[in-house]
């Protein structure tokens, strides 16, 4: 029996693989690397062998990943169960598999292929009963859970490589490929984003993903999206014997196959998972392993591996992508509280360029602090190893040649040249002079964002063309704008006419918002959206801030005593208060107005909102919380009061269901606030 001590570990570990399973199949939006996940599985399946009482009908390894979304599609459960496939991570085991298959039939043969980095759909294709010797595609559908999936026809029909009809004389076919998003697709798509002012995707394998699910197929042909087919789920008898014969035929038809070798010794099968891992980084698309195949379909079954895996399968992973690079320069930047970033910018020891890793050019990362810049003695000349956490952000991993001298932060801040200060028992080193530049440019535009005033129009490369231009040194002067109109239509600044009085009628629209919203803007440390909705319960004035206490602050629930000197100290400036009563006396509201429909039936209740709601988007039901006195919270805690969940909930329902927090759906939230 284990023991109390290792089955903790275990729930921990079992816990912690759930987490990033939601975030890697159902958020598309992994924390962790591929590599850094499939250790940690490995970890509990030693558990799981050393203790097998452990497992249950729930635990990671006798589950598939995902679980059905509604975005793209209604459910639809799979003819044929779409399974995962083991992971092996040394040659040895690889050695292990294939002399375990000759163990049983010496005359095997396997297929060595592609693992492409995307997402897996099956295709169902039927006899066209109107054209005799074709057949016609008649679903399309995601994994899911790995029995339930996603009917995503109408968007599997835009994607290039999906025949929408095939000349083959047959009953029944089915075919399981991968989907996935070329990386000339991809960084199309994010230039686009970029030049729109909107949040990048992180990679390929997340876009494509997404894209796959959308509700509007023409979003789905817009963005590109390509697929390889690599396996035959169900056919005529003919495909359904030999795996690779099998796939040279569809490619014969037209449909795009994945790459493939057939080998016979343990040697031939390594030879060819060596020339995929050489040549995996010159490919326009991601792989994240080689696919080991028993080739004589029917003798797969006798090799199972498990409820959630493909029998007679195994899938070799390559070591995480590591490359060594030469410092060239630091960068130091303010951001809009003055805390100063630190940026290395490097190139690759061996090629003299950007490094290359999972995919993309990376030419820089971040270097977080002083501290971290020492600890990881980083300089100009030092050679560094740099990988990707979560196969997405670069970092580094270490020094290999130690600089001359290790990088010391500036004394004077680089843009205002005020002196520097670093906080107390931090690392942080901040500028601390108000009318800074890159803290004024940054702070107006914080001010002007969605979560703040909200002025629509008014973003960061007309903010700072504002304030280059003298119009903009602080948040208060976007309320005089409208007394430059005429100037600024002359230099063209914000555009003609029609573009300057609609900027400036927003401006002039943001003067009756809630006062939440003008507290949120003046970006006080510590105090965000959610700090100051809670303040403004205790006052009916901005004006009456002036006069609270350090214990005035206190007393409020959720201010800590940081968050209070902080409090104290901006109402407390002189220039605050300036800028205050500037934007006061320009119209801006100051005085909370009475909601009538307001309530305290929610009252000291803490809410976390979450999956997709019926009726009620997630902004709407975390209105309705605070306005009726609950505090509308982000994350599952022990603190967290009740859980508002709808489809697709994922972690933090599991979380509260583990901590035994309430649940409700949208109408029993509904009807306590009724």
């Amino acid at each position: 029996m284990a023991t109390r001590e290792i089955q903790k570990t275990y729930n921990e570990l079992a816990d912690k693989i759930r987490y990033h399973m939601d975030r890697y199949y159902n958020q598309d939006s992994p924390e962790i690397s591929d590599f850094e996940y499939d250790m940690m599985m490995k970890e509990l399946k030693r558990l799981e062998a050393e203790n097998p009482e452990l497992i249950t009908k729930n635990s990671p390894s006798q589950i598939i990943g995902g679980t059905t979304k509604r975005e793209a599609g209604v459910k639809v459960t799979h003819n044929v169960p779409m399974l995962s496939i083991e992971d092996v991570f040394d040659r040895d085991e690889v050695r292990a598999f294939v002399s375990k298959v000759h163990g049983k039939h010496p005359e095997a043969l396997f297929s060595v292929e592609h693992k492409i980095d995307g997402l897996s759909m099956t295709l169902r294709y039927e006899a066209d009963p109107d054209k005799p010797g074709y057949m016609r595609l008649t679903m399309a559908e995601t994994r899911g859970d790995g029995r339930i999936g996603e009917d995503v026809t109408i968007n599997a029909m835009v994607i290039p490589d999906v025949k929408k009809e095939i000349k083959y004389d047959a009953s029944y076919l089915e075919l399981r490929g991968e989907v996935y998003m070329s990386h000339d697709d991809f960084n199309r798509y994010n230039e686009q984003q970029e030049k729109l002012g909107r949040k990048i995707a992180a990679n390929p394998r997340n876009l494509a993903a997404g894209t796959l699910r959308q509700l509007d197929s023409n979003i789905t042909k817009e963005r590109g999206l390509r697929m390889f087919v690599f396996n035959v789920q169900d056919g005529p008898e003919i495909l359904m014997q030999s795996h690779c014969e099998a796939l040279d035929e569809l490619e014969k038809l037209g449909i795009q196959v994945v790459k493939h070798r057939k080998c016979r010794t343990s040697e031939e099968v390594l030879e060819a998972i060596d020339a995929i891992g050489d040549e995996r980084f010159n490919l326009d698309y991601d792989l994240d392993g080689a696919v080991v195949k028993v080739d004589h379909t029917l003798w797969r079954d006798d090799f199972p591996a498990g409820s959630k895996y493909s029998s007679g399968h195994i899938a070799y992973k390559y070591p995480p992508e590591e490359r060594i690079v030469i410092m060239d320069e630091i960068l130091v930047d303010v951001g809009r509280t003055g805390k100063l970033t630190f940026t290395g910018s490097f190139h690759d020891k061996e090629t003299g360029k950007a490094a290359r890793l999972c995919g993309t050019s990376v030419s820089r990362a971040t270097l977080h602090n002083q501290d971290y810049i020492r600890d990881m003695k980083i300089g100009i000349g030092g050679a560094y190893k740099l990988f990707k956490s979560g196969e997405i952000i670069p970092k580094l991993n270490g020094c290999v040649e130690e600089p001359q001298e290790v990088y010391v932060a500036p004394e004077y801040c680089p843009v205002c040249g005020h002196k520097l200060e670093r906080e107390e028992d931090t690392a942080d080193i901040r500028c601390v002079n108000p009318t800074c530049p890159a803290q004024v440019t940054r702070t107006i535009a914080y001010f002007t964002s969605r979560d703040a005033m909200n002025i629509m129009g008014l973003g960061d490369t007309l903010i700072e063309a504002l304030t280059k231009e003298g119009y903009l040194n602080s948040y208060a002067d976007i309320y005089d704008l409208k007394n430059h109109r005429d100037e600024m239509i002359e230099k063209g600044i914000i555009g003609k006419e029609k573009n300057t009085d609609k900027l400036l009628g927003e401006i002039e629209k943001s003067k009756e918002n809630d006062p939440v919203m003008l507290l949120t803007g003046l970006a006080i440390r510590n105090v965000g959206k959610a700090t100051a909705r809670e303040i403004m319960k205790h006052v009916t004035n901005i004006m009456d801030l002036f006069n609270v206490t350090v214990d005035g602050f206190l007393s409020m629930p959720d201010i800590g005593e940081t968050t209070a000197n902080d409090l104290y100290e901006f109402f407390h400036s002189d220039e605050n208060r300036n800028l205050i009563l500037r934007m006061k006396e320009s119209g801006v509201n100051m005085i909370v107005s009475e909601d009538e429909e307001a309530s305290d039936k929610l009252a000291g209740m803490t809410i976390v909102v979450t999956g997709t709601l019926p009726t009620l988007g997630r902004k709407e039901a975390e209105a309705l919380i605070t306005k009726n006195g609950g505090k509308a919270a982000g994350s599952v805690s022990k603190k967290t009061t009740m859980v508002l969940a709808g489809e697709a909930a994922g972690s933090k329902l599991i979380k509260a269901q583990e901590l035994g927090i309430k649940i409700v759906n949208e109408a029993e939230f509904l009807q306590m606030i009724e």
